[in-house]
């Protein structure tokens, strides 16, 4: 976990391009469910997110995505994608679409300033 609040955390996802999940702790099968300072906890953090990844990776495209059907409660996916990387233009959940080689910065030094710009700027009210 890289940062957690009363109403949020966010995760590393494990994977060849920068990747991070934002979950409630509060168990919603879906959005709607969720309360308000919730949702906009979630969008501010997904837009932080955002633009931190295309700052540090200046990725080809960012990608987000909220299923949940495989884990049914309320989760977001915020990714930078890359020409190069294994499965683009494809959803990470695709198909592969070749061996990547996508020349990506490291991601330690990105998640350090990114806890530094959550901590200070994601505020509960």
């Amino acid at each position: 976990m890289i940062y957690t609040n009363s109403l949020i955390y966010i995760e590393i996802h494990d994977s060849e391009i920068p990747w991070l999940k934002i979950f409630t702790h509060e168990t919603h099968k879906e959005f709607s469910e969720c309360s308000q300072d919730e949702r906009m906890m979630i969008f501010n953090a997904l837009d932080l997110i955002e633009k931190e990844m295309i700052r540090y990776f200046n990725p080809e495209k960012i990608n987000m995505a909220s299923f949940g059907n495989m884990l049914p409660r309320v989760h977001w996916h915020i990714m930078g994608r890359f020409h190069n990387d294994s499965y683009f233009p494809e959803p990470m959940w695709g198909a592969k679409q070749r061996v990547g080689d996508a020349k990506i910065a490291p991601m330690e030094p990105f998640i350090e300033e990114l806890k530094a710009i959550l901590a200070s700027r994601l505020v509960v009210s």
